[in-house]
């Protein structure tokens, strides 16, 4: 069923290569951490919700916002398929009501902080730029080509954006939910500037990431999305 409809576009997503062990807590039960050429990575990614529709319904003033997450990549074996997917770290929107509902429905872990966005295209160059408030303003800016490239099959880009599903971990309890959309197209990233308190925004374990330098920067156009129903994932009692 198809809980939340909408467009996710222009996602500035930043990567990092992480210790496993370090994400080994936050990894909900069944699920496996899931390797890009042997590296392990989280990645910081802002974009814009555009369109947004709650079972089929525009709630007003909540259409049209940005998220910010900080989110690792995982997979799960079932019925003889793996489940490539998401645990998000955590979810930064601006409206109160947005965090509720996620929370409540999606046991992922929202906040609600200041945000603001800017994306300027000219004829040669597309600059999208995320903030967000804490004690201090936390910004992500990236400049490109404005002309869209496709997906490359074995890419580092396809291996971040082909993640269908999202992972939670509540207590002993794992919820999944899956996130469909077409193939995403790039743009070819010029120069960036990554200005985040990762301690204050995501605790002491990514405290590091504030002096880590990125193994990779993509800007993705993004598409419509749906995003469908959680359920709990069952294990079998040995």
């Amino acid at each position: 069923m198809k809980f939340l409809t909408a467009e996710w576009r222009k996602l500035a997503i930043i990567n990092y290569e992480i210790n496993p062990e370090i994400l080994k807590p936050y990894l909900p039960k069944g699920t496996e951490l899931d390797f890009y050429k042997g590296k392990c990575l989280v990645s910081l990614v802002g974009f814009m919700f555009l369109n947004t529709k709650l079972l089929g319904i525009s709630v007003p003033f909540h259409r049209n916002f940005e998220e910010v997450n900080l989110r690792f990549y995982v997979k799960k074996h079932e019925n003889g398929i793996w489940k490539r997917g998401v645990v998000f770290i955590k979810e930064i929107v601006p409206k109160k009501a947005l965090s509720l509902v996620a929370n409540t429905f999606y046991n992922e872990n929202y906040c609600t902080l200041p945000m603001a966005h800017s994306i300027i295209e000219s004829n040669n160059e597309l600059s999208t730029s995320y903030s967000w408030q804490t004690s201090k303003l936390n910004t992500m800016t990236l400049k490109a080509e404005n002309i869209q490239g496709e997906m490359i099959k074995g890419s580092d880009f396809e291996f971040i954006t082909e993640h269908y599903f999202g992972f939670t971990k509540n207590n002993n309890q794992t919820s999944e939910y899956e996130v469909k959309h077409p193939k995403w197209n790039f743009y070819n990233i010029q120069n960036y500037e990554i200005k985040v308190d990762f301690k204050e925004n995501y605790g002491a374990d990514f405290n590091f990431l504030n002096d880590a330098k990125p193994i990779s920067v993509m800007l993705a156009e993004g598409s419509e999305i749906e995003v469908h129903t959680r359920r709990n994932v069952e294990f079998a009692i040995n």
